[in-house]
């Protein structure tokens, strides 16, 4: 007997599942957060796993902005109109990246680039 997923029923029904991109309410956000406590204190993440930080700079400003308005890799990629996701952890991790991209992104997050002076 073959199992299938939820997403194969539907798709095998006729229906088709469509992706919706908006912000949490502050109740959803309060409740994924216990979700996510709870499955941390039953599942502890291995130690020195994770996320490493961002480098000072142009990267760290782009992590500080994108998580204050609560947005995914993804959800910042789609308001950029930027194919992959992974242009975002790119940018946050300090690899080099295309300015279009970088432009597209700053001002998807409300930032602006500005070339300054440098003083010697």
């Amino acid at each position: 007997m073959k199992f299938r997923s939820h997403r194969e029923s539907l798709a095998m029904n006729g229906r088709k599942l469509r992706h919706i991109d908006r912000r949490l309410t502050e109740e959803e956000r309060a409740r994924h957060e216990a979700i996510r406590a709870s499955a941390l204190q039953d599942i502890p993440p291995k130690q020195g796993v994770g996320q490493p930080p961002s480098p000072p700079g142009i990267a760290t400003r782009i992590r500080e902005t994108r998580e204050s308005q609560g947005l995914t890799w993804y959800a910042l990629a789609k308001r950029a109109s930027i194919s992959d996701q992974a242009v975002i952890r790119d940018i946050e991790q300090g690899r080099d990246i295309k300015l279009s991209d970088l432009e597209a992104i700053a001002a998807a997050l409300g930032l602006r680039l500005e070339l300054v002076e440098q003083i010697a």
